[in-house]
């Protein structure tokens, strides 16, 4: 198979012809590239995880085309119809209880499902011809660093998949907060774009060690190749040490990305996937990762820091 990289407008007829003959296909969103499979059809949600290398353990996210699919898939408490008013389309994953129309395999045989509403345009393109929902986890190999550009999906996929849809780099760069919504209030399963402060003026925020099926939700993820460790303040191991810094360079390294010059941590976001995969292309024996403020978004970043460095 040969991966072909189509672009809009074109191209998303393509994209839709491949959906309905239940191909996998990559698609941008505001987060990062989605492999995008039709939801409802098990065999073709199977060559999800065919192409990544994904266990079917682990659930994927479910992508609606329109919020009157809400209750068509789930069974939605008032607090997740005010966060869907307030956050779709958007970088917001809720987990909720699941309808019967929703295949196992999507779910890894859970009793809820993953769902969000993508607010990149050619998405809601490419889902609204579609006319169904779309099954789409980040379009590269499991536990990899997770692509925010069309190249970076052709590095990890190509001859997997038949077709991606190039829509430019995506906005966020880190993958949509999940977070598991019920009476008692909210659990936040992973963290994103939308954070814990935005989160709590909806409902209480419960203890997060409890265990709840997600997506993503495996200790060890979003990781390069190179060994990456995490540190206060950086110092080089070796010749061949790269650094992945949050404002300034340091001496002694031999590869520096810098995440944010201005020590902004919305840009720090939506770069951190591409220096990453620049760092762990670059023949280093290590990549030493600089710890951020947690303070709103800086709170995801170190989540995907660590599980990068969880090998």
């Amino acid at each position: 198979m040969k991966t072909l990289t189509l672009q809009a407008p074109d191209g998303v007829s393509t994209i839709v012809e491949a959906l309905a003959t239940g191909e996998p296909v990559a698609l941008p969103t505001e987060t990062v590239y989605g492999l995008a499979a039709d939801a409802l059809s098990p065999n073709a949600c199977a060559k999800i995880f065919e192409a990544k290398n994904r266990p079917l353990s682990d659930p994927l996210i479910v992508h609606i085309p329109s919020i009157d699919w809400l209750p068509r898939l789930t069974s939605p408490t008032p607090t997740a119809l005010q966060l869907a008013e307030k956050y779709w389309p958007g970088p917001l994953t809720m987990v909720l209880p699941r309808q019967p129309i929703v295949p196992d395999i999507v779910t890894a045989g859970q009793e809820t499902v993953a769902i969000r509403m993508s607010a990149h345009p050619l998405f809601q393109e490419v889902a609204t011809a579609f006319g169904k929902p779309l099954a789409a986890p980040s379009a590269n190999r499991f536990g990899r660093i997770s692509p925010t550009s069309a190249a970076h999906v052709l590095a990890e996929l190509d001859g997997r998949i038949p077709f991606i849809l190039d829509g430019g780099p995506c906005a966020h760069g880190i993958e949509s907060t999940i977070v598991h919504v019920s009476e008692e209030g909210l659990r936040i399963l992973r963290e994103g774009p939308i954070t814990r402060e935005d989160l709590r003026a909806f409902a209480p925020l419960l203890d997060d060690s409890i265990a709840v099926s997600a997506p993503g939700g495996l200790k060890s993820h979003y990781a390069p190749r190179t060994p990456l460790v995490l540190e206060k303040n950086p110092t080089p191991r070796s010749k061949k040490t790269g650094l992945l810094a949050f404002s300034a360079p340091r001496e002694g390294f031999a590869q520096t990305e810098i995440l944010s010059a201005t020590s902004d941590l919305r840009e720090a976001a939506a770069n951190l996937y591409g220096a990453m995969r620049r760092l762990d292309e670059a023949g280093l024996d290590l990549i030493v990762a600089e710890e951020i403020p947690e303070s709103g978004i800086g709170a995801a970043i170190m989540e995907r820091l660590r599980k990068a460095a969880a090998r």
